[in-house]
């Protein structure tokens, strides 16, 4: 049987969408509150894997929940993306500041629905004569998709149907950022990772918050795994966000909190206003690492809905 094994590199407070650098000491100052699932019995924390489409968990109101913004993806194959919803990030390196190598673009190719209710986000090997990279052998491609602008929001839960890839260097994300953040520079505009997994740890999700401040150690978990992986079907994965406090959960289980009491002196909790959401496929970086010849391409990140809710009823998310 096959172990998965979980990596205790430190990780760091990784993704901006401004073009410009931030020095060494301003990316230092990104607090993390990691909190690391381990999923046992085919990563799926004693559950059946989410393998299933379920179109009953999106009704207009659901418990104390209401819906106030999806996306279905529904349309024919080879289509883009909802463009009133969806905005395309394009480029590469120094962008992202993490060293990374893929080349962003807003190609069907790389970001496309394909029929039958996905959006397929795919990183090829394949060098395009107009791309321009600073970091890696500019020979991949990829998408990040981001609804910047269009949509926003401040507490509720936010959820994603995902089946990610596997193989070293990939890194797939669904994650938001404050919607000032052309007033408030990142780390200050608050960054929430709702699911990341490295591809050569297929077997764990990594959620964390990244805001002003340093910690030299996060709040971590880490668990070690044997069995299935993430990739072998799909998962769901959520955050509930209320006032000074953060919840994951991996297909309905909670596996990690944190909250504005963590922090220490000197630091402060950025998550007292909107959010927009951010789906990418990130190929090698300083997390993951760069690809190897056992990584396959084209690779896939394949998503079967977005959904975002607000409480339906006040305090009901507290």
């Amino acid at each position: 049987m096959r172990t998965c094994t979980t990596s205790r590199t430190r990780r760091r407070a990784k993704r901006r969408t401004s073009p410009r650098l931030l020095p060494a000491a301003a990316r230092l100052s990104a607090l993390t509150l990691l909190v690391t699932a381990g999923l046992l019995s085919g990563c799926h924390l004693g559950q059946p894997a989410d393998g299933s489409r379920d179109d009953a968990a999106a009704p207009r109101e659901r418990g104390d929940w209401k819906l106030v913004w999806a996306d279905e993806f529904r349309g024919p194959s080879y289509r883009g993306p909802d463009p009133a919803k969806w905005n395309f990030d394009r480029g590469a390196e120094p962008q992202w500041g993490n060293h990374e190598w893929q080349y962003y673009t807003d190609r069907h190719e790389n970001v496309a629905l394909d029929g039958d209710g996905h959006l397929v986000i795919s990183a090829r090997r394949e060098r395009l004569p107009w791309m321009h990279c600073t970091v890696g052998p500019c020979d991949i491609t990829s998408g990040r998709i981001t609804t910047k602008g269009k949509f926003s929001q401040a507490y509720g839960r936010f959820e994603a149907r995902i089946k990610v890839p596997k193989g070293k260097g990939m890194w797939p994300a669904f994650w938001m950022l404050g919607a000032n953040v052309d007033r408030v520079a990142w780390p200050g505009n608050g960054e929430i990772d709702v699911m990341e997994v490295l591809g050569h740890q297929p077997c764990t999700v990594h959620g964390a918050v990244h805001g002003p401040g340093y910690v030299a150690k996060g709040l971590e978990q880490h668990m070690s795994l044997r069995g299935g992986s993430l990739s072998d079907d799909f998962h769901t994965y959520r955050v509930d966000w209320s006032p000074g406090r953060v919840t994951w959960l991996l297909d309905g289980k909670t596996y990690g909190t944190a909250r504005s009491g963590q922090l220490r002196r000197g630091q402060r909790w950025v998550f007292d206003h909107p959010h927009y959401l951010l789906l990418n496929l990130a190929v090698g970086g300083d997390w993951p690492g760069a690809p190897d010849g056992g990584t396959p391409f084209p690779n896939q990140m394949v998503v079967d809905y977005v959904r975002v809710y607000a409480p339906a009823r006040p305090n009901a998310a507290r």
